[in-house]
C-alpha cells in the first residue's frame, strides 16, 4: 500500500467515526471447545480512565414502586430509573450467582444512530440490570432486549458475550437513532465445539432469518429483533436482498480501522488455535487491513454486495481443546510471532516492548502512520475470564478470574460467583484513577506494570514466573474449594456461600499483599539500570552479612539498539584516543 492510499485509509477511519481507540476484547469459549468442558467469556476493559475494581450488587427483594437508578457506566452520571422486580440475583461485576456472565466491546457503528433522544439506558447499565434479572443466557438476552424496547437505547453499537454454563451466545445491537425508539439487534449462538470472538468491529454478518423469537425453545440458535433488515432498508442503510444482508457490513461498515485495529485482535487469538487461520493468507492480508472483494466470500457465501470477502469467519474449531490457561493467555497477547510483532522494531526500544503509548496515529512528513493496538495493553482497567461449569451448583460452579491493570502483567483471582463479600483490596471505593490506596490492587499491580514497561524484556520475565506460579497455585486450590463447598452446599447451603465467600476473600486480599511486596523486591534488583544478584525472590548480599550486595550487572542497551543509537551521530559517540 503506497503512502496515499494509506493516508487516505486511516482518515476515511477518522472520517466516518470509526473511533480507533475503542479498546475492549472479549473471547468466547464454548464447553465443547474446552478442556475441562466449562463455557468460557473473557473481557478486557480497556479505557484510559477505567479504575480496576469489583462492583457487587447482593441479591434483593424490591417492592412494587420500587425504582432501580441508572447510572452511567462509564462516567457516572445518573440517567434516570426504571421499576424495579420483585427480585434480583447477586452480581460479581459481570457474572451472576447462575453463572450467567456478559461481556463486551464497542463498536459503534453508522454515526447517524449512535444518539437516541430521549433514551437514557446505556449499554453498562443493560448489563448490569440484565444479570440482576436472569438464569440464563437467553433470558438475559431477552431482558435486555425488552428494556432497550420499552426504554430506548443510549449507547452506540455494541457486541457482547453472553454466556451461561451450558451456552455462549454472541450479541450485536445499535440504536436506531432520531429515527425511532430502540434498536435493531441479532444474537447468535456459538455452536458447541467452537470459539467466537470480538474486538470493537461488529462480527454478524449473514444470519437464518427467524419468523419469532422464542426464548423457550433451545432448538433456535438465532435471535433478533422484527425490523433488524426491514429498518436498514426503511431508511435507505441498505438496498439488497434480505438473504444477504449482512449485520456488521450495513450497520458497522468494515474500514481499515475495523480490521487493523479491532479484528486484528481476534485474528491474533484464533491463529494461535485454529491451523487454517494461522496458514491461509487470506486472513493475514485482512488482518493488515489488506481486502478482497470476491463473488463468494471465505465460507463460500454468495457477495452479491461486494462487501468485504475476505474477512475473518465468525467462530473457528479449535486445533485442540483449550484451557483455561491459553485463554488467560490469550489476553496477554501483543501479537507475538505475527507479522504485527511490535519487539522488533525501532519502537520497542533497547528493551524489546510491545507496547506503544497512545495516541493511536501519528503524522511524520504529512504522512499518517500508525500504533499497532493488542489485545494486552497499557490502558486496561481490569479484565476478566468468566468460567462457567455445568456439573458444580451455581453459586460454586461459575468462576470469575479477575485480574486488574494490564492482563500482561495481572494475576487472576478466583473470585466465586455466589460470594456474598468483595476483597477489600479489590472493592470499589478502595482508591480510584485520581485518588492512592495502598491496599488497592489496582494501584499495586499498575506500580508493577509500569517499572516492567521501563526494561520489559528484563523484568517481565520475572513477573511472568510468578504470574504462572500463582495461577496454577490458584487452579489446584479452587479444585480443593469446589469438592468442598459442594459438599457443603447439599447440607447448609449458608454455610457453602461463607465457605467460597471467605476464600475468595482471603485469597484476593493476601495476592495483593504478595504483589507489593513482589514490587518492592523488583525495584530494588532494576534500580538504575543495574541488576542485582537474587535467588527466589530474595536479594542476595555479598557474603559479608551486612546487606550489601555484590557489584551488580549492567546489561546495558544490546547491541542492536546500539547500533541504532550511533547512526546519524557521526563520530560524536566514538572513542578516540588521545595523540
Amino acid at each position: 500500500m503506497n503512502n496515499h492510499i494509506f493516508l487516505l485509509s486511516v482518515s476515511f477511519v477518522l472520517l466516518t467515526g470509526m473511533n480507533p481507540v475503542l479498546a475492549c476484547t472479549n473471547l468466547i469459549i464454548t464447553k465443547g471447545a474446552s478442556s475441562d468442558h466449562s463455557v468460557m467469556i473473557t473481557y478486557n476493559a480497556d479505557s484510559h480512565t477505567r479504575y480496576g475494581a469489583i462492583a457487587f450488587y447482593p441479591a434483593a427483594d424490591h417492592k412494587a414502586g420500587d425504582m432501580c437508578d441508572v447510572y452511567h457506566y462509564e462516567n457516572g452520571k445518573w440517567l434516570g430509573a426504571i421499576p424495579e422486580v420483585p427480585h434480583t440475583y447477586s452480581v460479581v461485576q459481570f457474572m451472576n450467582e447462575y453463572q450467567v456472565a456478559i461481556g463486551e466491546t464497542t463498536f459503534g457503528g453508522l454515526d447517524s444512530l449512535s444518539r437516541q433522544p430521549g433514551s437514557f439506558l446505556d449499554y453498562g447499565s443493560l448489563m448490569k440490570i440484565g444479570l440482576q434479572r436472569s438464569k440464563t443466557a437467553r433470558e438475559m438476552i431477552k431482558v435486555m432486549t425488552e428494556l432497550i424496547g420499552q426504554f430506548g437505547y443510549a449507547s452506540g453499537g455494541e457486541s457482547f458475550s453472553v454466556s451461561d454454563a451450558g451456552e455462549a451466545w454472541i450479541m450485536e445491537v445499535i440504536g436506531k437513532g432520531k429515527y425511532e425508539k430502540g434498536a435493531v439487534w441479532v444474537a447468535r449462538l456459538v455452536p458447541d465445539g467452537f470459539v467466537s470472538g470480538h474486538a470493537n468491529q461488529a462480527r454478524i454478518t449473514t444470519f437464518p432469518f427467524q419468523k419469532a423469537n422464542n426464548f423457550s425453545d433451545t432448538k433456535q440458535t438465532v435471535y433478533h429483533s422484527a425490523d433488524v433488515v426491514s429498518f436498514a432498508k426503511k431508511y435507505g442503510f441498505y438496498k439488497g436482498s434480505d438473504e444477504t444482508f449482512s449485520f456488521s457490513d450495513v450497520y458497522n461498515p468494515l474500514n481499515f480501522g475495523g480490521a487493523r485495529f479491532c479484528d486484528a485482535r481476534v485474528w491474533s487469538f484464533f491463529r494461535k488455535i485454529n491451523k487454517e487461520i494461522r496458514e491461509n493468507p487470506e486472513y493475514t492480508r485482512y488482518a493488515l487491513g489488506q481486502f478482497s472483494r470476491n463473488p463468494v466470500c471465505n465460507d463460500g457465501s454468495r457477495n452479491t454486495n461486494a462487501f468485504v470477502s475476505n474477512r475473518l469467519p465468525l467462530w473457528v474449531k479449535p486445533d485442540s481443546a483449550v484451557t483455561l490457561q491459553q485463554v488467560m493467555a490469550g489476553m496477554r497477547d501483543h501479537y507475538e510471532d505475527t507479522p504485527l510483532d511490535m519487539r522488533n522494531d525501532p519502537g520497542a526500544g533497547p528493551f524489546r516492548s510491545p507496547y506503544r503509548w497512545r495516541p493511536m496515529e501519528f503524522v511524520v512528513d504529512s504522512v499518517m502512520y500508525l500504533n499497532e493496538r493488542a489485545i494486552a495493553t497499557q490502558q486496561t482497567g481490569y479484565s476478566f475470564v468468566a468460567q462457567s461449569r455445568n456439573w458444580l451448583p451455581d453459586p460454586i460452579g461459575g468462576v470469575f478470574w479477575f485480574g486488574v491493570d494490564d492482563a500482561d502483567g495481572c494475576v487472576y483471582a478466583p473470585m466465586y460467583c455466589g460470594i456474598s463479600e468483595i476483597p477489600k483490596s479489590y472493592a470499589m471505593g478502595n482508591g480510584s484513577m485520581i485518588t492512592w490506596s495502598e491496599t488497592s490492587a489496582y494501584w499495586t499491580f499498575s506500580q508493577v506494570n509500569n517499572w516492567a514497561y521501563t526494561r520489559y524484556n528484563l523484568i517481565h520475565p520475572e513477573i511472568e514466573i510468578y504470574q504462572r506460579q500463582l495461577e496454577k497455585q490458584f487452579m489446584a486450590e479452587v479444585n480443593v474449594v469446589d469438592k468442598q463447598a459442594s459438599e457443603l452446599y447439599t447440607q447448609n447451603t449458608p454455610a457453602a456461600r461463607d465457605y467460597i465467600t471467605a476464600y475468595s476473600v482471603f485469597t484476593g486480599n493476601k495476592l495483593v499483599s504478595d504483589w507489593k511486596t513482589f514490587y518492592q523486591y523488583l525495584f530494588m534488583k532494576y534500580i538504575d539500570g543495574n541488576v542485582k544478584n537474587a535467588e527466589g525472590r530474595k536479594l542476595l548480599d555479598n557474603g559479608n552479612g551486612k546487606n550489601i550486595p555484590n557489584m551488580p550487572s549492567q546489561p546495558g542497551y544490546g547491541k542492536d539498539w546500539e547500533r541504532i543509537m550511533i547512526q546519524g551521530t557521526g563520530n560524536r559517540l566514538k572513542v578516540t584516543p588521545g595523540k
